[in-house]
């Protein structure tokens, strides 16, 4: 097993351990990861080849859909794998460069999903407060310009995370408590002052996932208040029912994370295998389950997967 490293100069390489204080339990706990990501993988894929193939679904609310998707699988992919690794074979060694592309890829992508929550909040807005408009208003070049606008978004204010981690220097430990690189984990093991990383991750932060939230909040204010004010409770109904799988998804996001932060924040008894066990439960759940409440809640695209897997055992 590896052994604690202290020397004059920084560390190039790193190891990292797992879910600390769990290594004889490691082999059952890969079982979830395992499985949440075996299910993330046929889940997606699946739902973005319904969603390409299928014409009748090139609708917004399916487009992002399918960017969700995407960005699940990029998520899950560059944390589950290396988890599992470590789990199995007790491969923990990753060099600072490969540490640092973690980084930028995990919280590009979580900004990534988040923006695409907005986008998919304010279409199910549009739907239901401005249907008259809909086709004009998300329009396919539209779309097109929101995901972009929404890759770009991710790449700017995560980019500098990059610099932030590989200015500073390691001079101490060079044993991470973790499943994968996150950067205020990584910073705090730095011989620096970590001040300016501190306040960058914390308004990067404000500025996109909370602020997201918020305008989230207010767009599903401005449909519960336009539901109620529509003339059939068979209207409320339907309106509800479109909404139905995104406030699910929506849930699956946002409510780890904020359990997470405020454990971090207020639990300081809580055991540091607990703080990385629900770390890695906002790596893992939404992936995992956003295929599944689409899949159920959505007729069009059930019916479109349940005819390829029936074509497919004939």
């Amino acid at each position: 097993m590896a052994t604690f490293n202290y020397t004059d100069t920084s560390h190039s390489l790193f190891f990292l351990l797992g879910i600390p204080g769990l290594e004889d339990q490691h082999t059952w706990i890969s079982l979830p990861f395992f499985l949440s990501y075996l299910v993330s993988l046929l889940g997606n894929s699946l739902l973005i080849l319904v969603i390409m193939t299928e014409h009748s679904l090139h609708e917004p609310m399916y487009l992002f859909l399918c960017m969700l998707a995407v960005a699940d699988l990029i998520l899950s992919t560059t944390t589950v794998p290396k988890a599992l690794a470590i789990f199995w074979f007790h491969a923990g060694a990753i060099s600072l460069d490969g540490c640092v592309t973690q980084i930028f890829f995990i919280h590009a992508t979580f900004i990534a999903e988040s923006g695409i929550l907005l986008a998919m909040a304010f279409d199910r807005y549009v739907a239901i407060c401005d249907p008259l408009h809909y086709s004009t208003v998300l329009s396919h070049a539209v779309i097109v310009r929101i995901g972009l606008a929404v890759a770009l978004r991710s790449f700017c204010v995560i980019l500098p995370d990059v610099f932030l981690v590989k200015r500073l220097p390691f001079c101490g430990s060079n044993l991470l408590p973790h499943t994968y690189c996150e950067h205020m984990a990584v910073a705090k093991f730095a011989c620096a002052d970590i001040r300016v990383n501190v306040w960058y991750g914390l308004s990067v932060l404000l500025s996109t996932v909370v602020l997201d939230a918020l305008l989230i909040l207010v767009s599903y204010s401005l449909i519960l208040y336009a539901v109620f004010h529509l003339p059939s409770r068979r209207a409320w109904q339907k309106a509800l029912g479109t909404c139905g799988s995104h406030l699910g998804v929506i849930s699956m996001f946002y409510l780890p994370g904020i359990f997470t932060v405020v454990t971090q924040r207020f639990g300081h008894h809580v055991p540091l295998h607990t703080h990385i066990l629900l770390a890695n439960v906002c790596m893992l759940a939404p992936p995992m389950m956003n295929p599944i409440i689409y899949g159920i809640k959505t007729r069009q695209i059930r019916e479109r997967v349940l005819s390829i897997l029936s074509s497919q055992w004939k």
